[in-house]
C-alpha cells in the first residue's frame, strides 16, 4: 500500500500552486527550467484555448489553440523563484505566449516515496 501523510492545514499559504498555460510544444523546456530553480516535479496536460487568439488575430499574430498545461506544488520559499524560472524559459512576457498564475494551496497530501514533513517535501 503506498505511504501517504496529510499534512493538513498549510501554514499561511506555506504552498503554492502554480499554473502555467503555455503553447503546445513549449512545455518540456518551461519544466527543465523550474526543476532547475527548486520545483520537485511537474504535471503536464492538454488543453484546447478559446478567446485571446481572436484578439491576437487583429495584430496579425497566429496564435494555436492547442495548450500544454503546467501544474507545479512548491512550498513559499521557492515559488517565486519557480515562477519567474517558468516565466522565462516559456517567454511569457511576449504577447501570445501563454500566461501564468500562482494560488496558495491550503492542504497537502504527498503519496508514494518517502513521507513529506509538515515542512514540506524532502
Amino acid at each position: 500500500m503506498p505511504d501517504r501523510r496529510e499534512l493538513g492545514q498549510a501554514d499561511s499559504g506555506h504552498h503554492q500552486l502554480i499554473t502555467c498555460i503555455v503553447q503546445r510544444g513549449k512545455a518540456e523546456n518551461a519544466v527543465r527550467a523550474a526543476m532547475l530553480a527548486g520545483a520537485p516535479a511537474a504535471t503536464i496536460s492538454f488543453a484546447r484555448g478559446t478567446g485571446i487568439r481572436e484578439r491576437l488575430g487583429l495584430l496579425k499574430i497566429a496564435i494555436s489553440p492547442e495548450k500544454e498545461v503546467i501544474e507545479i506544488v512548491v512550498t513559499s520559499d521557492c515559488a517565486d523563484k519557480v515562477f519567474d524560472a517558468l516565466v522565462d524559459a516559456a517567454k511569457l512576457r511576449t504577447p501570445g505566449m501563454g500566461f501564468i498564475y500562482m494560488t496558495p494551496v491550503t492542504r497537502v497530501l504527498a503519496s508514494g516515496g518517502a513521507p513529506a514533513a509538515p515542512d514540506g517535501p524532502r
